[in-house]
């Protein structure tokens, strides 16, 4: 039976082998997989090259170039298009990923280990785990960034939750969910990311308070309704600008 929770160990995720011999373990949605990260078995779907993403809280719309599934590094990668004033949705660090951003067009703002600078056209940057960073579009037209998220799989999974939470209009103008709602995903992905503020023990004391009475209110923080959800485009809508549809999955989502 698959179980969607976070992973208590910091392991690297082996494929479930299959019955098949294929290497993967195929769970009851057709294109959810199961990954063990250490002890815990997660079922996710993991995105594939050509699929698309948007957040429009933050203004993010995604090309998938490559899902972790498509590398034996494991990585996703993915074209970037950030509208005007559009943002990360705070600074955060990844505990245990590595992100590279080249800069293909406009210009980006980043903040990195506490050091602020632009990147334009030809830039590359790495940011290490660990490592506190921010970015932001700090131009008047759209950036586009290659982004490299090493490995990818967690990612992609808290990355459809959270741009689940913009679609469906659950977050404020900055793309942060209700307070309940960033207890249970924060406390789901503490794996893969990590918000700056409040700072950590005040995190830690919050989230301790409020977690059960999330729990009690039907707060998770992984959902199929937005695991399942898809953006009906094609690559050349985003590169373009036109418009984009969500449509999300027939499972449930939050209260």
């Amino acid at each position: 039976m698959c179980q969607r929770s976070r992973s208590d160990q910091r392991h690297e995720p082996r494929l479930c082998a299959a019955s098949s011999g294929s290497g993967v373990a195929r769970c009851r949605h057709p294109r959810r997989r199961q990954l063990l990260f250490g002890a815990t078995l997660i079922e996710m779907r993991l995105p594939e090259a050509g699929e698309l993403a948007w957040n429009p809280a933050t203004g993010e719309r995604v090309i998938v170039l490559e899902g972790p599934a498509e590398s034996p590094e494991r990585r996703l990668v993915a074209e970037l298009h950030v509208s005007p004033r559009g943002a990360v949705a705070g600074q955060h660090l990844h505990p245990a990923i590595t992100e590279r951003f080249e800069v293909l067009e406009g210009t980006l703002g980043v903040k990195i280990a506490g050091e602020e600078r632009t990147a334009n056209p030809g830039d590359a940057l790495e940011v290490s785990p660990g490592t506190w960073h921010d970015w932001w579009n700090a131009g008047d037209e759209d950036a586009v960034v290659k982004v490299t998220v090493t490995p990818g799989e967690r990612f992609s999974q808290a990355i459809a939750n959270l741009f689940g939470f913009g679609l469906d209009g659950k977050t404020n103008a900055k793309g942060m969910p209700s307070p309940l709602q960033l207890v249970a995903f924060a406390r789901e992905f503490e794996d893969v990311v990590v918000l700056r503020r409040p700072p950590r023990p005040v995190q830690r004391a919050m989230f301790g308070l409020l977690a059960p009475i999330a729990r009690r209110r039907g707060y998770r923080g992984t959902y199929p309704r937005y695991e399942d959800a898809r953006i009906v485009g094609t690559p050349e809508d985003v590169r373009e600008g036109r418009p984009l549809e969500a449509r999300f999955g027939e499972g449930p989502g939050p209260p």
